[in-house]
């Protein structure tokens, strides 16, 4: 007998609790979303100065003006000259490249190592950062809100998708990464090796204006227009893409996990009530928000005033992975010692006692096809990142405190679980989601680890043409602006929570 008719009593009853459900969601939005401005609003108390340089911009712009009109990005490039040395440097670069390229956890492990190693490579740890949510994105495919809702050949090419965009750009990025520190170690600069990886005419007066001034800024705006520029073809435009992943009309439904959004989770230290004990979470006071703020009693960190110089971007005094961050409201599931110590095995290493995640900067991803988008979307990103002290202070102590695991739960293990026994059973996501911040351990979202969801996957043969063509990618060389809106931590559970739904009205029971 067929099970259609079962099937579709199932979905009819889902859909009714759907459907009593749909008040209290709508209301909890609406009043998450006014949240969400006076939340941004602490986040934004400190800005920092992101040191653009118009006149060096200029003078980059210039060269590339230069060379466009010259004609020299569309010419077979001449043989160039490179001494034993510069070769034996290339091949050491190239081997190193090849060692850190094997996965997401270890890229993203390698351009914190950059960060750490020198401060004033920005971009390192802006990538750092989204190369984590790359990760989460990727698990988020195999965990159980999108597993049990997607096909699984729909979810084999789009975890493809992410994985490629992730390895592409650091095939191109890090080479010139270690490039530089090379540089720095033999005290001469190495850029005309650019060439030698492959890397566009585009970059080397970015290079080379850095190797003089040290101008985070101007650099890292000019490696997120070339990294954009360098998947564009390559994987968001190449026709095999659009026909299997981004053309698909589900695609569109990883929007509602997440994947649209790029988080910076924001470590901080834990509330203490009187006796010096943690403070209750906002849901044990009674608070009933989906964004999981309890009273938000935020103050600037405060401090001496940063400068910026080479150094300006190294972990401050008062933590081991950074400084005294400024005070946040409680965040559902967040990722603290006392959290973390009853997760189950899996899970990675937690950050120090009396530190815990209470907050999300991010921005959500409008048009992940548009390349302009994307360029002015990492620009907001790295302008918030490194333009506001709450925010830069909570993101470098928790990539200093938290391994990269690629689970949710390496954030918010109050509601996610690397642990697949002991994760939430299907169809009770959203009811179980709406009756409080956190989950209960044995009863959480299923996020698994990286490696163990998708192991290290080895990436097809790359083109090597240079994208710079006319004069549009000129556009986007401009000062970063600080975003107006900075905290996500509503919006992003908001995210959770519609995805939970959909999987409980397309489930078995």
């Amino acid at each position: 007998m067929s099970s259609q008719p079962r099937r579709n009593n199932v979905l009819s009853e889902n859909a009714k609790k759907l459907i009593t459900q749909l008040p209290a969601i709508a209301l909890n939005i609406f009043k998450n979303k006014t949240a969400q401005f006076a939340d941004s609003s602490r986040m934004r108390e400190e800005a920092l100065t992101l040191d653009w340089n118009e006149s060096a911009a200029r003078t980059v712009i210039a060269e590339i003006e230069d060379m466009l009109r010259r004609g020299v990005t569309t010419r077979p490039a001449e043989e160039p000259f490179w001494s034993p040395e510069d070769v034996d440097l290339a091949e050491e670069i190239a081997a190193e490249t090849n060692r850190a390229g094997i996965s997401n956890i270890a890229r993203t492990a390698a351009y914190l190592n950059c960060y750490e190693a020198y401060p004033e490579l920005h971009w390192a740890f802006l990538a750092h950062m989204v190369s984590r949510n790359a990760g989460w994105n990727m698990t988020d495919l195999s965990g159980s809100r999108m597993a049990d809702i997607i096909d699984a050949e729909e979810i084999r090419l789009t975890y493809r998708f992410l994985e490629r965009n992730n390895a592409l750009i650091f095939q191109d990025a890090y080479p010139q990464l270690l490039l530089y520190m090379k540089s720095r170690e033999r005290g001469a600069s190495h850029f005309h090796l650019l060439p030698y990886f492959h890397v566009s005419q585009f970059m080397r007066p970015f290079w080379e204006r850095f190797w003089i001034d040290r101008g985070s800024a101007l650099l890292t705006v000019g490696l997120i227009i070339n990294e954009q520029n360098y998947i564009e073809k390559r994987v968001v435009r190449h026709p095999y893409f659009q026909k299997y992943v981004t053309g698909k009309t589900k695609f569109h439904l990883f929007s509602l996990a997440g994947l649209n959004q790029v988080v910076f989770p924001l470590l901080e230290r834990e509330e203490r009530g009187k006796a010096g004990e943690p403070t209750q979470s906002g849901a044990e006071a009674g608070a009933a928000a989906l964004g999981g703020a309890g009273a938000n009693t935020s103050a600037a960190e405060g401090g001496a005033e940063v400068c910026d110089d080479g150094g300006e971007g190294a972990p401050e005094a008062g933590y081991p992975g950074g400084s005294d961050s400024a005070e946040g409201a409680a965040l559902p599931g967040r990722a603290s010692a006392r959290s973390g110590a009853a997760e189950a095995q899996g899970a990675a290493p937690g950050p120090a006692a009396g530190w815990e995640v209470r907050r999300l900067a991010g921005r959500v991803v409008s048009d992940f096809g548009s390349l302009p988008a994307r360029i002015a979307l990492g620009k907001s990103l790295y302008a918030m990142l490194m333009g506001y002290r709450a925010v830069r202070s909570g993101a470098e102590r928790f990539a200093a405190s938290v391994p990269h695991s690629g689970s949710r739960a390496d954030y918010w293990p109050g509601l996610f679980t690397a642990n697949k026994e002991e994760a939430l059973t299907a169809g009770r996501q959203a009811s179980e989601l709406l009756q409080g911040e956190t989950l209960p351990a044995g009863e959480r979202l299923y996020s698994p680890n990286l490696l163990s969801a998708w192991g290290d996957t080895p990436y097809e043969p790359i083109s090597r043409e240079d994208w710079l063509k006319d004069h549009r990618a000129l556009d986007g060389i401009s000062a970063p602006k600080r975003p107006f809106l900075c905290d996500i931590s509503r919006e992003h559970r908001n995210g959770i929570l519609e995805t939970a739904l959909l999987h409980d009205a397309l489930g078995d029971s």
